[in-house]
C-alpha cells in the first residue's frame, strides 16, 4: 500500500469507553491488554505478574475470576498493584458463573475496572439473558464498563443451528466458516442491545469477536465496523506460540 493510500484510509470513529485510567475508542491510541497465567487465588503471584506485564508495556491486565477464592483475592491483588505504583486497569474474565461471583463478592466487583462477559457461556436456555443482565446490572451499579467477548469456540449453539438450517433450507450455499462468522456478529450485536436494555450506556460497552484465524477475524471486524460504533477489541484466540503466533497476532 502506498503512502498516499495509507493517508486516505478513513478511521472508523467509535464511542469512547473509559476503563480505569485508559480511554478505549473515540480516537484514543490503541491500548494493549495482556492476561496473567497464574492461579488468581494466589495473590502474591498474580499481583507480581500483573506488575510485570505493566512494566513490559501492557496498558491493561486481565485475570481470570473463575471461583470464589479468585473473587476474594481480587481486592488484595488490586491493592498490591496500587501499593507498588502500578495503576494499569485490572479486568476480570468471567465464564459460566460470573453472575454468582460478582453478586457474592461485591468487593471484587468494585475493585475490577472492567468485566468480560462471554455471551456464549453466561447461561443456557431461558437463564442466559437473565444471568447476562445480572452482570450488566452489577456493572451499572458500580459504574464499570463491560467487554462483550464473543468466542468462536463457545457460540450459542441454538443460533448456530438456526443459521445452519436456514442455509440448507434456502440453499444459500454458505460455507460453515461464513455461517460461524455471521453468528458471531449477530451474537455481539444482540448482546450489545441486551446490555443497553439492562441499563448500561454506550460509554460502558466494548465488543470483541475472537476466532483463531486472522482471515476470519478481519472479515468479522469489517462487518462489525459497518453495524456498530462501539469500540472494538481485536485479538486472536489460540494464536499459538513462537513466530507463527507473533505473525498471526500482528496480522489480526
Amino acid at each position: 500500500m502506498t503512502r498516499q493510500a495509507i493517508s486516505e484510509l478513513r478511521l472508523h470513529r467509535t464511542t469512547t469507553v473509559r476503563v480505569g485510567s485508559v480511554n478505549i475508542g473515540g480516537g484514543a491510541p490503541i491500548a494493549v491488554q495482556s492476561m496473567t497465567m497464574t492461579d488468581t487465588a494466589d495473590i502474591e503471584a498474580t499481583a507480581a505478574q500483573c506488575i510485570e506485564l505493566a512494566d513490559a508495556g501492557s496498558d491493561m491486565v486481565r485475570i481470570t475470576v473463575n471461583q470464589d477464592e479468585a473473587a476474594k483475592a481480587v481486592p488484595d491483588i488490586k491493592q498490591r498493584m496500587l501499593d507498588s505504583g502500578c495503576t494499569v486497569p485490572l479486568i476480570g474474565d468471567f465464564h459460566y458463573n460470573g453472575h454468582l461471583l460478582l453478586t457474592r463478592h461485591p468487593k471484587c466487583a468494585k475493585a475490577l475496572d472492567k468485566y468480560r462477559i462471554n455471551p456464549g457461556n453466561v447461561g443456557t436456555g431461558n437463564r442466559r439473558d437473565e444471568q447476562f443482565q445480572t452482570i450488566c446490572g452489577i456493572a451499572k451499579v458500580n459504574g464499570k464498563p463491560v467487554r462483550i467477548g464473543v468466542n468462536g469456540g463457545s457460540l450459542n449453539q441454538d443460533l448456530v443451528m438456526e443459521k445452519m438450517q436456514a442455509n440448507t433450507d434456502k440453499d444459500l450455499g454458505l460455507a460453515s466458516e461464513e455461517i460461524i462468522n455471521e453468528c458471531m456478529v449477530i451474537s455481539a450485536l444482540e448482546s450489545t442491545e441486551l446490555a443497553l436494555r439492562s441499563g448500561l450506556t454506550e460509554q460502558q460497552i466494548i465488543i470483541s469477536c475472537k476466532v483463531s484465524r486472522p482471515r476470519d477475524l478481519i472479515r468479522i471486524y469489517r462487518a462489525l465496523a459497518t453495524q456498530t460504533t462501539q469500540p472494538l477489541h481485536p485479538g486472536l484466540t489460540e494464536a499459538g506460540m513462537g513466530l507463527k503466533g507473533l505473525v498471526w497476532s500482528a496480522a489480526a
